[in-house]
């Protein structure tokens, strides 16, 4: 038979279990201490135990040994992956370890436009406080305009290499198709090529033509007479902002195409790969002229007579337009 002191001891006891259940439980599911939302990045190949260290050092969790503890027994430690995430104010430590084996992955992007000179990309590399260690301006022609991701602290050299990965990626996968007979002889010139096709033309649409009419140049041997090109060498492919001045145009260099016939000697901007691809299957054409329409795109001719009278009507858009 119980004795009463057995009885009393026997709830004791429960009451104990109990409380531990509860204590145990509750430090899993109940609310955290940290106050407003935090930034976390698990670095890759963190273990969960590490994990853990920086939580509590950060203030999100009570306790590493205890979040450890409860992850292993509720069977989710294994599932933390690499990256930056969001911790809202007061997550539970189940909520936190929720968020940290989620996708819900914080995505941070840089984005180099088409067209985008190497020296603004450097500068926008710069900019980008999240990113971490110095950076010399990159080649011209070698970074593929789209859109990076990366995570915060990574090295800004270490972005600037997926872009010029992706553009060298491109072209060798672009040249293997390009058509037979082109102007350009090489992936260097391809690209080239179409850093002018790029500044040249606002249009996606025309940049097959622009690309016909500039191949049909180099290969009969008349000057380019591309503006970009004159541009180029005074402002490294940044807006110039003003008209461009006589003494520019008949200045003789690597790039200005007014005083030297072919090619500059290289790209002008990093080019799209709509441009590249435009230069490697250009539009079968005898145009040899163009000249601005107004609307943002080109009128083209075969002959000069042609291009002459497109040159009066664009005149006349201006004078009406109060340019002249």
């Amino acid at each position: 038979m119980i004795s009463r002191r057995g009885c009393v001891l026997a709830a004791v006891a429960a009451i104990v279990f109990v409380g531990s259940l509860w204590a145990f439980f509750g430090g899993w599911y109940g609310s955290g201490p940290l106050e407003k939302e935090r930034h976390f990045i698990v670095p890759n190949g963190a273990s969960l135990a590490a994990v853990a260290e920086r939580l509590e050092e950060q203030g999100v969790i009570r306790s590493a040994t205890g979040f450890t503890l409860r992850a292993r027994f509720f069977g989710g430690g294994s599932g933390i992956k690499a990256g930056e995430f969001a911790i809202p104010p007061h997550a539970s430590p189940s909520r936190v370890l929720a968020i940290l084996s989620s996708d819900d992955v914080i995505r941070r992007f840089v984005t180099v436009p088409e067209g985008m000179p190497s020296i603004m990309v450097y500068e926008r590399l710069m900019a980008q406080q999240a990113l971490s260690g110095d950076l010399v301006v990159p080649k011209e022609g070698s970074v593929l305009p789209d859109s990076y991701a990366f995570e915060k602290g990574e090295p800004r050299e270490a972005v600037l290499r997926r872009m010029q990965t992706a553009m060298s990626r491109t072209i060798k996968e672009l040249w293997p198709a390009r058509a037979s007979n082109l102007v350009v002889k090489t992936p260097e010139e391809a690209i080239t090529l179409a850093s002018i096709v790029e500044k040249e033309t606002g249009k996606p649409s025309e940049r097959r033509m622009v690309a016909g009419l500039y191949s049909n140049r180099l290969r009969t041997g008349m000057l380019l007479q591309a503006d970009p090109t004159i541009i180029y060498p005074i402002t490294k492919g940044k807006r110039l902002g003003r008209r461009i001045l006589q003494s520019e145009i008949r200045a003789v260099n690597d790039y200005n195409t007014y005083t030297m016939v072919g090619l500059p000697k290289g790209p002008i901007t990093n080019p799209s790969r709509a441009s590249i691809a435009a230069v490697l299957n250009p539009a079968k054409t005898e145009a040899l002229y163009m000249v601005a329409d107004g609307t943002g795109g080109h009128v083209f001719a075969n002959t000069l007579e042609e291009h002459n009278r497109n040159v009066a009507k664009w005149f006349a858009i201006r004078r009406e337009r109060g340019e002249l």
